[in-house]
């Protein structure tokens, strides 16, 4: 398996155990998912769900809980955000209800500012159907009533993205 973490990653140009506080509190979640993975597939289903956001440790990190209600696979899932202040930046972590007592590869980055606003680009390692892939989130168009998370996969080292998920966030 690639192993992103051992390579130096860009440190972005702002970050801190603040960035997520635009997310606490509780959403309402619709959510964009290609039917399948790296498979040329151009199929994408819509759902709704909704997710609960909360600091822990101090604000040194923070956690969220969702329900997923992907037709007919509706889930719950976690997950838990980590700020690393010696090396500034995030590792975030994914585990749900498919998979119990499983914890998800973790991926690691952090937050600029652009002109549109704050900026998330977190990476990592995983695995589809038996082969090594790079994975990343983006957090974009943040503001207090809303956000976008997405995921992408690569699977030639990060040299093409084929994004699979869109979650947009709307304040409840």
């Amino acid at each position: 398996m690639l192993n992103i973490l051992a390579r130096p990653l860009l440190r972005p140009a702002s970050t801190s155990s603040a960035d997520f506080d635009f997310l606490m509190g509780i959403w309402r979640v619709r959510h964009r998912y290609r039917v399948r993975r790296l498979a040329g597939c151009n199929d994408w289903i819509e759902f709704e769900g909704t997710c609960a956001a909360r600091k822990i440790l101090g604000g040194q990190g923070n956690s969220d809980e969702s329900d997923i209600g992907m037709p007919g696979r509706r889930y719950t899932g976690m997950s838990l955000r980590l700020w690393d202040p010696q090396r500034e930046r995030w590792t975030i972590h994914w585990l749900d209800s498919r998979r119990p007592g499983v914890i998800g590869p973790a991926v690691s980055g952090g937050f600029s500012q652009r002109p549109d606003g704050p900026f998330g680009i977190f990476y990592g390692d995983d695995e589809i159907d038996g082969r090594d892939v790079r994975v990343r989130y983006i957090w974009s168009r943040i503001t207090e009533e809303g956000a976008r998370w997405e995921q992408a996969f690569s699977a030639d080292e990060g040299n093409s993205w084929e994004t699979d998920w869109y979650m947009d966030f709307t304040r409840v």
